[in-house]
């Protein structure tokens, strides 16, 4: 009887171990299955630059070397281990000293008296997805790894890792979500008007 008791002890704990335990993997789980958004760098500019204007995305050897490269509208910030300097600007623009990566544009045109630009970087594991929302202004988005997908009222379109893609004018409901069978990592990139609130709750319906 004494070693039944003891038994049904030891079984009582491991039982009482592997709930804990599966509760510990699924808070895991749930927090590596969610879309991430993390914001990098952000400026509020006044002005900008004349014409249809583009994102050009540059690599530094270091971030002072991309800081000292940083123009008026230029944003400089460490991701993926990489020095990116962002520049909105005209199509076919160059920084001495770095290297271009991607050129994105033109961009929907916004109209404010003061505007904020701003890189995010974000991504998830496949199908996860952010919620509906709009910004007021552009976006613009440069994937590093996997399959980006947005979904619009106009339909929904697909970009890969290296690639680039335009997104929609301002107030326009979206749902970024990672369309491929490994991770998403991305780069959005944005020009809105400063004195609204970034992003607002929205609906595909």
């Amino acid at each position: 009887m004494k070693l039944r008791s003891l038994s049904v002890r030891h079984v009582g704990a491991l039982m009482i171990s592997l709930s804990a335990l599966g509760l510990m993997t699924s808070a895991t789980l749930s927090e590596e299955n969610k879309f991430f958004i993390k914001p990098v760098v952000e400026k509020k500019v006044t002005e900008l630059p004349s014409g249809p204007l583009y994102w050009r995305l540059e690599n530094f050897p270091t971030l002072k070397d991309g800081q000292d490269a940083a123009g008026p509208t230029s944003l400089v910030a460490e991701v993926a281990d990489k020095i990116w300097l962002f520049t909105l600007g005209p199509k076919g623009g160059s920084t001495p000293g770095g290297t271009k990566v991607a050129e994105i544009g033109p961009l929907p045109p916004v109209k404010a008296s003061e505007y904020l630009l701003r890189v995010n970087h974000a991504g998830g594991a496949p199908g996860t997805k952010s919620a509906i929302h709009t910004h007021p202004g552009s976006e613009a988005f440069y994937v590093t790894a996997g399959k980006l997908g947005q979904k619009t009222p106009h339909g929904v379109t697909y970009t890969e890792a290296g690639m680039t893609m335009i997104g929609h004018g301002a107030d326009t409901p979206m749902e970024v979500f990672s369309a491929g069978t490994t991770d998403l990592d991305e780069l959005a990139i944005f020009v809105v008007d400063a004195n609204r609130p970034f992003s607002s709750p929205a609906s595909l319906d």
